[in-house]
């Protein structure tokens, strides 16, 4: 009987523990969001099959072939899931670099640059308009090089980030903004672990499973007493 009532407690415990554990997951992914805002950069496209994918190498790395179509695109976003895609079809080879001949030892790589809207321009500055350039490199060139082709005055941080192209925007590069605040940081960062610190949005996991861990233990002491006497 005492084995029956116990089982059936560590049966509710566990229930709201997850329920609990469940409601803390599930709200904390929104909050940091609200509280983050997104970060301030420019992000780097490809052309795959006439549309845009976002790329897995940075500018500096990747390296595009001869009829290769990439884009650059300034926005405010959290992270390359929701990151804004070059306002120019990703198909524009032909469109771009259709007056430029090949040449031997070279490669033509056509170049979109969306320096986006209004809303995502630092405070005090109006982005350019939009453009596509035919950057025309040698056979080793980088997506960076391609770019610094067509489009200097290029700035990067000491971490290699992407700050400005064509000198837009003036100055910052990867802030996190939220509000008013703009907090400089790698957009990267975005997708990584939290820190561990307590931001005020309730109990921890760690103090739910601690709590229930101390009843599961005071219920097993008292088992395990009524065994004695009986």
């Amino acid at each position: 009987m005492v084995r029956t009532r116990l089982t059936a407690l560590l049966l509710v415990l566990g229930t709201t523990l997850g329920a609990a554990l469940a409601v803390l997951g599930g709200s904390a992914g929104p909050a940091q969001a609200a509280a983050s805002g997104g970060y301030r950069y420019w992000s780097f496209w490809e052309s795959d099959s006439g549309a845009w994918t976002y790329a897995t190498l940075g500018p500096a790395s990747a390296r595009p072939a001869d009829g290769d179509v990439i884009g650059f695109r300034f926005s405010v976003s959290e992270d390359s899931r929701d990151s804004a895609k070059p306002r120019h079809p990703a198909d524009s080879f032909g469109a771009v670099c259709g007056g430029t001949p090949a040449g031997a030892g070279a490669k033509r790589i056509a170049v979109v640059i969306d320096p986006g809207t209004a809303a995502d321009a630092p405070e005090g500055e109006r982005p350019p308009a939009r453009r596509t350039a035919c950057a025309r490199t040698g056979a080793d060139a980088t997506a960076a090089d391609a770019l610094a082709n067509v489009a200097k005055p290029l700035r990067y941080d000491s971490t290699a980030l992407l700050c400005a192209i064509s000198g837009y925007p003036d100055k910052g590069c990867g802030e996190q903004v939220s509000g008013r605040e703009e907090t400089p940081r790698s957009p990267a960062s975005a997708t990584g672990a939290g820190s561990g610190e307590d931001d005020g949005g309730g109990p921890s996991a760690g103090l739910l499973v601690g709590l229930a861990a101390v009843f599961a233990m005071g219920a097993a002491g008292v088992w395990q007493a009524r065994r004695r006497r009986g």
